[in-house]
């Protein structure tokens, strides 16, 4: 069943495009996916997606996350990354006492909390997956786990013909390639907008 689209409310009489889904989504690691080098103390490799309505992450989340970053840094230039904020590296050297970063901490936990988004994730244990694939390749195996859920998730929306944009950081040529036949019997089109 194709979704209806809404009249744009901004341009009256002006019909948007209906080739994109209604969701959005970011994604991001942590861990290394290499099978090589396994650090003990952290021998798992997890990928998320993070899947938004766009209208609730561009009504309630992005507005949000810009006043927390207008309060605290005087713009939104600011990208949140957990190591720099949790080292207090960058820009999150501003805090001058325990008690401001505390506050930014609250403030952004609130922020999530209040957040409607869906997760999507996985988590490799590298030490198995090397016994099985000592060759595998840890990030594309949960790429492909977590597409493959998305691509289910939006076609139980009747959205799967739609274009859904997947956020992913650079994280190096040789890193970035990937042959878009991650999901067995699917083809998927990546396309790169850096």
């Amino acid at each position: 069943m194709p979704k209806q689209r809404e009249p744009n409310p901004q341009i009256p009489g002006v019909e948007l495009p209906d080739r994109f889904s209604d969701f959005i989504v970011y994604v991001d690691e942590s861990g290394d996916h290499s099978l090589q080098s396994i650090n003990p103390e952290y021998p798992v490799f997890v990928l998320a997606f993070c899947l938004f309505y766009k209208s609730h992450y561009t009504h309630k989340v992005v507005p949000a996350l810009q006043e927390l970053k207008f309060d605290c840094f005087g713009h939104d230039l600011v990208i949140l990354h957990e190591h720099e904020i949790r080292k207090e590296k960058g820009d999150f050297r501003v805090f001058e006492s325990r008690q401001q970063k505390n506050g930014f901490l609250n403030r952004l936990t609130h922020i999530i909390d209040d957040s409607n988004f869906i997760l999507i994730s996985c988590v490799i244990d590298k030490y198995r997956l090397k016994e099985v694939h000592s060759q595998g390749n840890s990030y594309h195996i949960a790429l492909g786990y977590c597409l493959e859920t998305l691509f289910e998730f939006v076609s139980e929306k009747g959205q799967q013909a739609l274009d859904t944009h997947v956020v992913v950081e650079m994280r190096g040529r040789k890193e970035d390639t990937c042959s878009g036949q991650l999901i067995p019997d699917t083809v998927l089109s990546f396309s790169s907008a850096a």
